[in-house]
């Protein structure tokens, strides 16, 4: 397969944690803006501490490398770097999860992350033509009242979020903590989706659904190990977004060759691929596709169809949604003259 036709395809990014685009050069950059001392002084070295052996040890780094970030020009730098290499790998559609826990706690204002995030998307939908939207998460490792706090301290943001989601360590944290604040988040207007069933059990797969009435589930890879979930998923046609580079580096599966992807389609859901953290797990969505399209053998029209279905699992206008398809089948259709 040309490697070029999966990392081009027009595609939606649906599970994309902003903070996880924290590539080393920016991460030393915005230390020496804000006069920041970091423990690792060169990119390098910055580049050899993004390893690790499981989901906390990479928490761990990925919390120590957000304190560089304290303004909302800050975020913005961020925010921009990812978008300007996403729309390189074809994304045109993103909606990009971020953890204000993790910036509130510093004393860094809400309204400076929301507004450093909002102006890049405003400024590559009108460079580059993309489309961007934030999902604000809540860690499930900090206490339940917190989350409660974060959601609302973002309402007078409202009109700048979509949605809330369910991050952080999964073990040990079950969606149904958290059943209060979604259903203060739902009432409130925002769309629920959850992180479920990447290092979690399928049960918390079925509490996302069930309890938080989730509409999208990140991860959910361990629904494979209960066939009647599959079979729940597929009849409702749930979304699940799939990480299959970032489920390799945290030793979630042991190689990408062993991944429960072709077995997800088989099985009829609603499968996107996405990248997760890419800065750490060494690869952006169109290293997603590719790598998924030579190691699994996905051919073209299957990457195609997943690409569709990443703008069908969005959340975005019908009329927007019908556009990106679009776009898709003319770049099949120029593939294939």
């Amino acid at each position: 397969m040309d490697d070029r036709f999966g990392m081009t395809l027009p595609k939606a990014e649906l599970h994309l944690h902003i903070e996880g685009t924290l590539e080393p050069e920016l991460m030393i950059a915005l230390a020496s803006r804000n006069g920041i001392d970091l423990p690792l002084s060169s990119v390098d070295a910055v580049r050899q501490a993004y390893e690790f052996t499981n989901l906390q040890s990479f928490l761990d780094i990925y919390y120590r490398g957000t304190e560089v970030l304290r303004t909302a020009e800050d975020f913005s730098d961020l925010a921009a770097a990812y978008l300007r290499t996403a729309h390189a790998q074809g994304v045109r559609h993103v909606e990009m999860f971020f953890d204000p826990q993790t910036h509130t706690s510093r004393g860094v204002p809400m309204g400076a992350v929301i507004d450093g995030l909002t102006a890049a998307i405003a400024e590559a939908e009108a460079s580059l033509g993309m489309s961007g939207a934030l999902i604000m998460c809540f860690l499930r490792h900090l206490p339940v009242a917190h989350a409660m706090e974060t959601l609302e301290a973002a309402l007078p943001h409202a009109d700048r979020i979509i949605g809330v989601g369910l991050d952080s360590s999964e073990v040990g944290y079950p969606p149904s903590m958290f059943v209060e604040v979604y259903r203060r988040a739902v009432a409130e207007g925002f769309v629920p989706v959850a992180h479920a069933g990447e290092e979690g059990p399928p049960e918390y797969v079925w509490e996302a659904i069930d309890v938080l009435g989730a509409r999208r589930i990140d991860h959910g890879i361990r629904s494979m190990e209960d066939p009647a979930l599959v079979r729940r998923l597929a009849a409702d046609g749930i979304p699940v977004t799939v990480c299959p580079l970032s489920n390799v580096r945290l030793q979630v599966v042991d190689r990408l060759t062993a991944h429960p992807l072709p077995a997800m389609l088989d099985a009829g859901l609603s499968v996107s691929i996405n990248s997760d953290d890419p800065a750490y797990f060494g690869g952006y969505i169109g290293d997603n596709y590719t790598a998924v399209g030579a190691e699994l053998g996905l051919d073209r029209a299957t990457l195609a169809e997943i690409a569709r279905q990443s703008f069908r699992s969005s959340f975005l206008p019908q009329r927007r949604r019908d556009a990106l398809l679009a776009e898709v089948d003319a770049a099949v259709d120029g593939d294939a003259s």
